[in-house]
């Protein structure tokens, strides 16, 4: 993220490509190790991009593929704890129980009755919520009344829909019609909405490394933050482009950067 300046984004939130996720990203890897070390290089340029005291929030989980349950959660966390980062939170993103990506796991138990055979259907994702040290609070007594009150969280919402829990119930953007994220792996603008309200002020910076679809950059720009996003597939762009195209007052700036070889 060589464009970005030192201490520059307030918050990140990301998922990163699933390791050869059968459906998404088969064979992307060509082992589980190469993804691990994309996670290590990543993690000290976002340590560097990162403001002191501020989060980072990975939406991610373990991965099955081929039969092989890989620790992706536990890695992840290892990766940016070596990084220099603090483990403050996971929360536990539950989709509803009609989405069953492979149904064939659970379905062995009515094939075979017996013990041993059971092997559950996977309706979660975890965010993983990580910090750069510690915030100093005192910042909020210097910021303007009005600003702050502009980014005051909404507790109707933090009670009524359980924010405040560490499980949230949110429905998966499901690959039907004609959405703009058709064959993409994109999460619902749920996730960053919640984590830009919960982590961020108004007028701040959110970065998505991992830009995808443009689905943090489109919500934070509705939340009236400022947002970077780097994403290396450059077919995406007209898809991000059509999705912030709709986003009442977006401004973009695109920035082509040539591949460069290690």
């Amino acid at each position: 993220m060589v464009e970005m300046a030192d201490g520059s984004a307030n918050l990140m939130v990301t998922s990163p490509p699933y390791y050869n996720a059968p459906f998404d990203y088969p064979g992307l890897f060509k082992d589980y190790d190469e993804y691990l070390g994309l996670l290590e290089d990543f993690s000290r340029d976002l340590f560097r991009v990162l403001a002191p005291g501020r989060v980072a929030c990975f939406v991610t989980d373990d991965m099955l593929v081929d039969g092989v349950k890989f620790p992706v959660v536990a890695d992840t966390t290892r990766i940016m704890l070596r990084a220099g980062f603090r483990y403050r939170d996971r929360i536990t993103w539950v989709k509803p129980k009609g989405y069953v990506r492979i149904s064939r796991r659970s379905g062995l138990v009515l094939q075979h009755p017996y013990p041993m055979y059971f092997y559950p259907d996977n309706i979660q994702e975890s965010i993983l919520v990580f910090q750069k040290g510690r915030f100093d609070y005192s910042f909020l007594k210097k910021m303007p009344r009005e600003e702050l009150e502009e980014s005051r969280i909404p507790l109707d919402e933090y009670n009524g829909q359980g924010w405040a829990l560490s499980v949230w119930n949110i429905t998966n953007v499901l690959p039907l019609g004609d959405r703009v994220e058709r064959g993409v792996a994109a999460f619902p603008e749920e996730i960053p909405r919640r984590l830009i309200k919960l982590f961020s002020f108004v007028g701040d910076t959110v970065l998505d490394p991992f830009l995808g679809s443009g689905t943090t950059t489109k919500m934070a720009m509705e939340l009236g933050r400022n947002s970077w996003g780097f994403e290396k597939d450059a077919g995406l762009r007209r898809i991000i482009q059509k999705k912030l195209g709709n986003t009442p007052g977006a401004r973009t700036e695109w920035i082509t950067r040539k591949a460069r070889m290690n």
